[in-house]
């Protein structure tokens, strides 16, 4: 019997019958070449086919050729398109995927290429980033949108496509924003009340549905609730599903939040798995079509439940099918543990709102595969995943030294390339830096990477020896001829001349519980290391409790984690400044004694003088004694992740990737 019945049970959606209830949501990846399909957007989706999925929502794919959403975003505005997505939906359906692509007219939200012309919206209202108000769409340009949307369907139609997805949540874009109360301010028969914020998307719909026919699936996605004061609520939401149902939708879509307010669309790391659901199963009881719930879905067990438990439909799995494309079929056989797990950083897309191709943390080989894609040609379409690993030509011994992220993740590439692999960690347990790292508040996902690539070790047959220091001896000895990849990490910066305060540490010892701070406590750096130590060392609400801590934070920079962009980051401040912690930019500390410290903000000195612990997170830097050992011995090497060049956890483990692929 399957371990999931329900997830793994067809749903019936219009008059199509989808084989599974995991289906991928939209997410960006800036693969298309100026609208159109390519051989990378082809092997993405085709990987995610053939890795289990049950339907397929592409990306934000345009309807008319002025306003651009990403410059890397797909569009179907005119037939030229139609060939390209031939060959995509040719490319999924031998899978037995189905493929929608996800209707949207970017409006106010539209990438300000040069030469576009003012940006338009339900209203003179845009977002609070905008170079400048948008004008408002008359009711005449309305008509002809309604029928870019009707004719950009068709052409899905004729490409083969199963259906299409209108786009009309998170007060995004043009639809969006017509549904939504802190956009719409018009006053005709597309604005008031939610009866005009509404007209559009029913009139698109009613287009789309009598311009394709009663066989293509038509979904529609909307925010159930959008968490903020004056936005569209519950109750909105319930009634709008309703009468979308009546114009021909197919399913409902629902997510939540808005894009603007970081954090509430796209939750972030350490907030509830599941985060839209209690929208989606208040909806879903007034409704007789399939609904379908997202955010945060990023395990099997959770998906089971949430259907089960009859508040969903169908789940909408994006951000995990994305870090590992085999994630359905990982599930369906019960290989939960091969998952490569998703952690919820959002490096995926903070990459693609600069302009880079979509990336992932923890799987590496999502780039790499693309790279080969782009070699291979349109051959390889669908053929490659995260456990196609190409084999050496030559099989070697490889040592790599350290079990932190980039020595578990170089050897379990090097071992499953053919290469005999013995990895030593000096600790008595693996993940390095990483154990630390899960200690922070909304940080425990890091747990699960450790755990991933242990049995990754295992099950690709690494030699794993723990509380073993590689020394120069070993490498002139047992390891003579082995080529070594170096991964030991990096050490925490200590600032000599402020360690004459009666009692410091730095945030590593603090959150590795080798140190224990006291009650008014001063963390010196606001990077991201800095801020996450404040936040665990904090009260959990600012109560003025007599024994709560008080922390004070001092970063020199004008702000705090400037290299942070995500919704992670705007959680954790918000959570810093709800417990209290005192933030002093622009704080440069001069001088430091036993009692005192000193520190320079605008030209004047301050002083604090009455704390107790000074905590130091002012970065990391490279232990150059490995990298001398290893010259000295004369042994072949490579220095990867930290020990190369300190960054984050996705440039330790891509770093890694990409060193045992090279050998």
């Amino acid at each position: 019997m399957d371990k999931y019945p329900h997830l793994f049970s067809p749903v019936r959606i219009g008059e199509t019958t989808v084989k599974n209830r995991i289906f991928m949501p939209p997410i960006s990846t800036n693969l298309a070449d100026k609208g159109y399909v390519t051989d990378d957007l082809v092997a993405h989706y085709a990987a995610r086919a053939k890795g289990g999925v049950g339907l397929i929502v592409t990306e934000v794919t345009t309807v008319e050729p002025t306003y651009i959403y990403l410059p890397g975003d797909m569009s179907i505005h005119d037939d030229s398109f139609i060939p390209g997505w031939e060959k995509l939906t040719k490319a999924v359906h031998q899978y037995g995927a189905k493929i929608l692509p996800q209707l949207f007219h970017p409006a106010y939200m539209a990438f300000p290429v040069p030469g576009t012309p003012r940006l338009i919206a339900p209203s003179n209202v845009g977002p609070y980033y905008a170079k400048e108000a948008p004008r408002a769409v008359t009711a005449e340009e309305l008509q002809v949108i309604i029928r870019q949307f009707a004719e950009a369907a068709l052409r899905v139609r004729q490409a083969g496509g199963d259906g299409v997805e209108i786009h009309a949540a998170h007060a995004h874009g043009l639809l969006g924003g017509f549904l939504s109360p802190l956009y719409n301010k018009r006053t005709d028969a597309y604005g008031g009340d939610l009866n005009g914020r509404l007209r559009l998307a029913l009139e698109v719909v009613s287009q789309v549905r009598k311009a394709c026919g009663k066989d293509f699936m038509i979904d529609v996605r909307i925010s159930g609730d959008e968490y903020t004061d004056g936005g569209q609520n519950l109750n909105d939401s319930i009634y709008a599903a309703k009468q979308l149902e009546k114009a021909g939708a197919d399913f409902i879509h629902v997510s939540g939040g808005t894009t603007i307010m970081r954090g509430s669309s796209i939750p972030a790391p350490g907030t509830p798995m599941g985060s839209h659901i209690r929208l989606a199963e208040e909806i879903k009881k007034h409704i007789s079509i399939p609904v379908a719930s997202v955010g945060r879905i990023t395990e099997p067990w959770l998906a089971e439940e949430l259907i089960a438990n009859g508040r969903t439909d169908i789940c909408m799995v994006g951000r995990a099918n994305l870090c590992d494309p085999a994630f359905s079929e990982k599930a369906k056989q019960g290989r939960e543990e091969e998952i490569c797990p998703c952690i919820g950083c959002l490096r995926c897309l903070n990459g693609v709102m600069f302009g880079k191709r979509i990336a992932c943390t923890v799987n590496p080989a999502l780039e790499a595969v693309l790279e080969n894609v782009s070699k291979a040609g349109a051959k390889a379409q669908g053929e490659l995943g995260m456990d196609l690993v190409p084999q050496a030509q030559e099989q070697k011994d490889i040592l790599v030294i350290g079990g932190g992220a980039a020595g578990m993740e170089a050897a379990c590439i090097a071992a499953k390339r053919g290469h005999h692999v013995v990895l030593c960690e000096k600790e008595e347990e693996l993940g390095g830096e990483l154990r630390i790292a899960a200690v922070p508040i909304a940080k425990q996902d890091l747990t699960k990477v450790v755990k991933y690539l242990a049995g990754q070790l295992a099950s690709a047959g690494v030699d794993v020896r723990l509380g073993c220091m590689v020394t120069k001896e070993m490498l002139s000895g047992e390891f003579a001829g082995y080529e070594v990849i170096a991964a030991t990490g990096a050490f925490p910066v200590i600032l000599k001349p402020f360690t004459a305060f009666k009692q410091w540490m730095s945030a590593d010892e603090v959150l590795a519980g080798k140190a224990f701070p006291g009650r008014k406590v001063v963390v010196l750096g606001g990077g991201s290391v800095g801020c996450e130590t404040a936040d665990y060392l904090a009260p959990l609400v600012d109560d003025l409790y007599p024994r709560n801590r008080e922390i004070i934070l001092l970063e020199m920079a004008d702000n705090i984690m400037l290299q942070e962009t995500g919704p992670g980051r705007s959680l954790l401040v918000q959570r810093m400044r709800k417990k209290g912690i005192q933030i002093v930019c622009g704080a440069k500390v001069g001088r430091v004694d036993a009692e005192h410290i000193y520190y320079s903000k605008g030209g004047k000195e301050y002083c604090i003088d009455d704390a107790d612990t000074l905590v130091f997170a002012a970065g990391y830097q490279i232990d150059p004694s490995v990298e001398e050992m290893l010259k000295e011995s004369g042994a072949v090497y490579h220095m990867a992740g930290d020990a190369h060049s300190v960054g984050n956890l996705k440039s330790a483990i891509s770093e890694a990737y990409e060193t045992a692929m090279r050998i």
